[in-house]
């Protein structure tokens, strides 16, 4: 469990930021910054100084656009400055931006902000065009970020167009490896956000999930990754939706009360949505993540269903410490007054992810056409290296989707979405793991399969690695993993599912698992400064 208070474990020879940036949560950080323990102009500094120390070995971060942050950190140090001392004013900051002076990294991944390029993991979209692609506006979440006193100042690694579970983009030149054991993936692909914020360069980090692209990170990099129901994260004003609406944006974070928090400043329709974001309890969330410790006690009591895995799951086999782990939360689950019930799994993973993954080709392919197009270029006829092979074959597989094959494709994912519901209607709450395995080696899932069917859903594929969590994506479910687990001595999430709309029941169930099973989520030893 994150610390919020105090120094205790801090090294000698650190500056308070960075001691500070090493236990603390994001809020525990803003409400340090208000009080006036350091700056955030100096909690940006020690941000940027541990991407310096530590981001050659962990590859997490690809992009950093510091003279416009120290410019924001500034302005915030000079309106706390001008409270003079005020603690009722400053909480009324607190309350209205809760987040104030908290340095955050943005996912490489299209999401639109003021001086902050994207270049998608690709060189494509990188340097094989003369440069990233650049954003003249924030994007509505970006600007509900600001708003709530983050401090964006650079990009988080992902792999290429995010269709991959691991980030080892070759535009990078290099692989995002796992804090815990640098042999190993850092998930994805939302990979760079996960290691930057388990390696404590951030305390929390934005991230996007269309087939579990924030919860297998979280899995991996021992974090708490919530995404939530369809259509409840804004999307403009450049996008309608991603992904046929399976992807979404939220954030990788150590507690439970920042995920929250996040959700609670960022999510709801915005101007010209696609479509109305499902209701949602706003002030609940807010409450929830001011008094977590209350959360608990008042939740209502649920039904619950366990999937241990088998034939229902592409006959995953799930490592057996992530299953006892599961038993242990279901057990802990049923002592709080749950009702809980093991449930076998009446469909095939096949279908969903085969669903999901060919929904990914088409939007894929149709990013990089319309890249091209914007520049001039034959997407059939692109020098080699420019795109990565499974890549070209995502874009091969969506490129041979006619537009009635896409609209039967839609047909499709409706038809699972609409039986999930009706084999699922008897629990609120689903209880599975986040991935079958420990994080996977690196080079395992490197994106050099020319066939991207083969790649997610071959004998060797990530179906095998990841064969629940495109689940949530096909039916716009909320879902969290929650780092209650280990398997070969490293972390190892488990998932929860809930109803589409109920995020605020969802987050109640993952405070009380916080309160009775606590995690911890301390920077690996080895990352932190030696004392001098």
């Amino acid at each position: 469990m994150t610390s919020r208070g105090g120094h205790s474990g801090a090294p000698a020879g650190v500056s308070r930021a960075e001691a500070a940036l090493l236990i603390e949560d994001g809020l525990g950080l803003a409400r340090r910054v208000v009080a006036g323990e350091f700056s955030a102009t100096a909690l940006l500094e020690a941000s940027l100084a541990r991407i310096a120390r530590l981001d050659g070995v962990i590859g997490a971060v690809c992009w950093l656009a510091e003279a416009p942050a120290r410019a924001a950190a500034a302005a915030i140090d000079a309106e706390l400055a001008s409270l003079a001392g005020d603690v009722r004013a400053g909480e009324r900051l607190l309350a209205q931006r809760p987040f104030l002076g908290v340095p955050l990294l943005l996912k490489d991944l299209g999401t639109a902000a003021r001086d902050l390029p994207s270049r998608m993991g690709s060189r494509l979209y990188g340097e094989a065009t003369g440069g990233p692609v650049q954003w003249a506006v924030d994007s509505t979440l970006v600007a509900r970020y600001r708003a709530a006193g983050f401090v964006p100042f650079g990009r988080s690694t992902t792999p290429e167009l995010g269709i991959s579970a691991s980030t080892e983009a070759v535009a990078y030149g290099r692989p995002t490896v796992n804090p815990h054991d640098r042999s190993r993936s850092a998930g994805g692909s939302s990979g760079g956000a996960g290691a930057a914020t388990a390696s404590r360069m951030v305390a929390l980090a934005h991230g996007s999930d269309g087939a579990g692209s924030i919860r297998i990170p979280a899995s991996c990099c021992g974090l708490v990754g919530y995404k939530p129901s369809r259509a409840l994260m804004p999307t403009g004003p450049l996008f309608g939706e991603a992904w046929g609406g399976m992807a979404t944006e939220h954030a990788l974070t150590h507690s439970v009360r920042d995920s929250a928090m996040m959700l609670a400043v960022s999510a709801g329709d915005d101007l010209g949505a696609t479509y109305g974001s499902p209701g949602f309890d706003r002030a609940a969330l807010r409450r929830m993540a001011l008094e977590p410790a209350a959360v608990p006690g008042a939740s209502r009591r649920l039904t619950i269903g366990v999937v241990r895995g088998g034939s229902g799951f592409a006959d995953a086999v799930v490592h057996p410490q992530i299953v006892a782990g599961l038993d242990r939360v279901a057990d802990a689950l049923h002592a709080a007054g749950h009702r809980v019930e093991r449930f076998d799994w009446p469909m095939p993973a096949h279908e969903i992810v085969s669903a999901v993954i060919r929904t990914m080709a088409v939007w894929s392919a149709a990013s990089i056409d319309r890249f091209c197009r914007g520049h001039g270029l034959d997407p059939a006829a692109l020098p080699d290296g420019w795109l990565e092979p499974s890549t070209i074959g995502a874009w091969r597989l969506g490129r041979a989707t006619s537009s009635g094959g896409y609209v039967d494709l839609l047909g499709e994912v409706n038809r699972l979405a609409r039986l999930v519901a009706v084999r699922t209607a008897d629990f609120d709450v689903v209880l599975m793991p986040t991935l079958a395995e420990p994080p996977a080696t690196l080079g395992r899932f490197r994106m050099n399969n020319p066939d991207y069917v083969d790649y997610r859903l071959g004998e060797q594929g990530l179906i095998h690695y990841s064969p629940f969590t495109p689940l949530a994506n096909l039916t716009g479910q909320p879902a969290v993993s929650l780092p209650l687990a280990q398997a070969d001595g490293l972390p190892a999430g488990l998932q929860l599912v809930g109803r589409v709309g109920d995020d605020t029941g969802l987050f109640a169930l993952a405070f009380e698992l916080e309160a009775r099973m606590p995690w911890n989520t301390r920077c690996p030893t080895d990352l932190i400064p030696a004392t001098p």
